[in-house]
């Protein structure tokens, strides 16, 4: 079963959002600020989207923190 999309309140670099991606998608946090910086080299929204996720995504409970 994936993981639940949170932004977890260990590994973040600036909000954790490209760290909960990387945990709801089964790779590393670092794989997925790579992938996001490369993606910034392309025309498209992706900052606004980094942003609305920053706002939208719930931040995760103390209590369910896991051990990465």
């Amino acid at each position: 079963m994936a993981a639940a999309l949170v932004r977890p309140r260990n590994n973040r670099m600036i909000a954790g959002v490209c760290a909960g991606l990387a945990r709801r998608f089964g790779t590393t946090p670092t794989t997925m600020r790579v992938i996001f910086v490369v993606s910034c080299l392309l025309p498209g929204p992706q900052f606004l989207v980094y942003l609305a996720l920053w706002l939208l995504l719930p931040s995760e409970s103390e209590g369910a923190a896991s051990a990465w």
